[in-house]
Parts: C-alpha cells; sequence; structure tokens
C-alpha cells in the first residue's frame, strides 16, 4: 500500500554491513569477505562469489553452523596484494581485477573464468593495488 503522508524512514550509512559467517569458517580481520550462498566467507578463487568488502575484526565460526555469528564487512577502497603471477598493472585502472585469495586480486580471471570480481583498480604502485570493493 502506498504511504498516505509522511513517514519515518530507517537510514544507516551504506558502508558497513554485518553478515552471518558460512560455517566452519574463519574469516581474518583486514581480509576479502565474500558473499557465499548467502553468508560471509574469506575470498578465494571461485566463480560466482560476490566481494562485500573487508572484514572489520576477525570472524571465528569454525565450530558453528552458517550464520551462528555475523562478521563486520566496509565496503570501501583498500589496499591489497599484487599477484605475482597475472599482476595488476596501471593498464588496469578503473577496470576489473579478480580474487586470487582473502588478501590477493589478480589482473584477469585465470583465463578460465575461475575467479570472481574483487572490484574496480583504483590505484596500483609497486607495493600493492587499491581496490574499490563495493
Amino acid at each position: 500500500m502506498a504511504a498516505t503522508g509522511p513517514r519515518n524512514t530507517i537510514t544507516r550509512q551504506g558502508d558497513d554491513r554485518e553478515v552471518g559467517v558460512k560455517a566452519a569458517t574463519r574469516i581474518w580481520q583486514g581480509t576479502i569477505a565474500v558473499n557465499d550462498a548467502g553468508v560471509a566467507a574469506p575470498g578465494r578463487t571461485a566463480p560466482g562469489l560476490v566481494a562485500l568488502g573487508l572484514a572489520q575484526e576477525t570472524a571465528d565460526n569454525t565450530g558453528g553452523a552458517a550464520g551462528a555469528i555475523k562478521v563486520k564487512v566496509r565496503r570501501g577502497h583498500f589496499y591489497l596484494k599484487n599477484s605475482s603471477g597475472d599482476p595488476v598493472t596501471a593498464a588496469s585502472i578503473g577496470k576489473d581485477v579478480f580474487i586470487v585469495d582473502d588478501e590477493t586480486v589478480s589482473a584477469t580471471n585465470a583465463g578460465g573464468n575461475t575467479q570472481s570480481v574483487a572490484g574496480k583498480c583504483f590505484d596500483v604502485d609497486a607495493g600493492g593495488v587499491w581496490v574499490t570493493i563495493g
């Protein structure tokens, strides 16, 4: 039913959220968290995952069921490791980069559609890659 007058709409900042953690899983603070069938899991080489952001705390659900605990994740620009086998270069700025593991990104999708998008390359230098997640 459509509103018939003013309403008090609840809001929240769009950069932070809490997501249930996958069963038997630990996500380390400062690493890429992905949506894995509706729960958060560490970033890894796999197709079909969606990068949620970086974990703001370590979440240890190694002994729990899916969603038994939650992890805080944040969207934004993050400085991640660059793949040694498929490095991100300045040519990748503005383009998608891909998840290798929970702290590393690569320039391409491993040639076989086996990796998920981490986000957009914001910048790159000799030490790593700035990635915009979210």
